[in-house]
C-alpha cells in the first residue's frame, strides 16, 4: 500500500478553528511575509485601539434611547490615564455634582476603557438589544464616561441611585481582536466595590459574542441578581438556563 501524501500545509485545520497565530511556517530564519505583515497590521491596529477616541456623537445618534449623560474620570488626558489606573476609576468633581439620584433599576456605562474601536463597533447595538429584552425595568439614562476603567460604574451608580450598574468598556486589545467589548455587571454599586463583586462578559465583537448573545447573558444576569441581592463570584451563569430572552419572551416573577 503506498504511503499517504503529506498534506502541504498540516496545521491549516487547526487555524480554521482559531485566530491564534499558529504553524505559521518558516522562510530561512525568520517568518514568511505574509504573516509578518499580519502580525505587523495586528499590532498597529491593537496600538491605535488604545490611543484612538471615540467619537461619542456617532455612538449617541445610534442608541435606541433618549438624552444620554457624560462625564470624565480624575485622569485629565489619555496619557494620564494610561499611566495612572486608579484615576480612571474615580470620577472629576465636575462630573460628580452632575449626577443624581432617580432610584433606578439599571444604570447602563459606556466607558472609552483601552479600545475606542470596540466601543465605536458594538456599544450602541448591544444597549439597543438589552433594552429590548427588559421592558419594564427603569433604565437610566445612559451615561458615557471618557478616560474610564471599569469601577468608575460603581461611583456612577452609586450617585445615580441605581441597583445595578452595567459598565459596557472597550478591553486591552490583543494581537487577535483589537476591538473587543465587555460588560461589567455590579449590584449595589459603591465606591470600593471589589472586582470580585462583579459579574464580566468579555469577548463581544465579531469573532466572539454578538451583540444579542451578550444581551441575553446580560438580562439573565441582572435578573438572578436582583433575585439574589448580589452580583461577582457567588453568582454564577448556569449555561443550562440561558435561553434566549429577546422581546416577547416571557418575564422572571421577580421582574415584576
Amino acid at each position: 500500500m503506498a504511503d499517504s501524501p503529506i498534506p502541504l500545509d498540516p496545521f491549516a485545520r487547526f487555524r480554521a478553528a482559531t485566530r491564534a497565530r499558529i504553524g505559521l511556517g518558516r522562510s530561512g530564519d525568520a517568518m514568511p511575509l505574509r504573516p509578518l505583515l499580519d502580525f505587523q497590521l495586528a499590532h498597529a491596529q491593537a496600538r491605535d485601539a488604545v490611543h484612538g477616541r471615540v467619537d461619542w456623537d456617532r455612538v449617541a445618534a445610534a442608541l435606541p434611547s433618549g438624552p444620554v449623560l457624560s462625564v470624565h474620570s480624575a485622569a485629565p488626558d489619555r496619557q494620564t490615564y494610561l499611566r495612572r489606573p486608579d484615576l480612571g476609576r474615580r470620577l472629576d468633581e465636575t462630573s460628580a455634582v452632575g449626577l443624581s439620584d432617580g432610584g433606578w433599576d439599571l444604570a447602563l456605562v459606556i466607558a472609552d476603557g483601552l479600545s475606542a474601536a470596540a466601543v465605536q463597533s458594538w456599544a450602541a447595538p448591544t444597549i439597543a438589544a438589552i433594552f429590548d429584552r427588559l421592558p419594564g425595568w427603569r433604565i437610566a439614562p445612559v451615561v458615557f464616561a471618557s478616560q474610564a476603567r471599569v469601577a468608575i460604574g460603581d461611583p456612577i451608580g452609586e450617585k445615580l441611585g441605581a441597583q445595578l450598574v452595567a459598565v459596557l468598556i472597550g478591553e486591552r486589545p490583543g494581537l487577535s481582536a483589537a476591538d473587543s467589548l465587555g460588560i461589567y455587571l455590579t449590584y449595589a454599586p459603591r465606591s470600593g466595590r471589589r472586582d470580585s463583586e462583579r459579574n464580566c462578559i468579555s469577548n463581544i465583537h465579531g469573532g466572539g459574542l454578538s451583540p444579542s448573545q451578550a444581551a441575553d447573558k446580560l438580562v439573565w444576569l441582572a435578573r438572578q441578581a436582583r433575585h439574589l441581592r448580589l452580583t461577582g463570584v457567588d453568582l454564577k451563569e448556569d449555561a443550562n438556563r440561558a435561553e434566549p430572552i429577546g422581546p416577547g419572551a416571557p418575564r422572571l416573577d421577580h421582574d415584576a
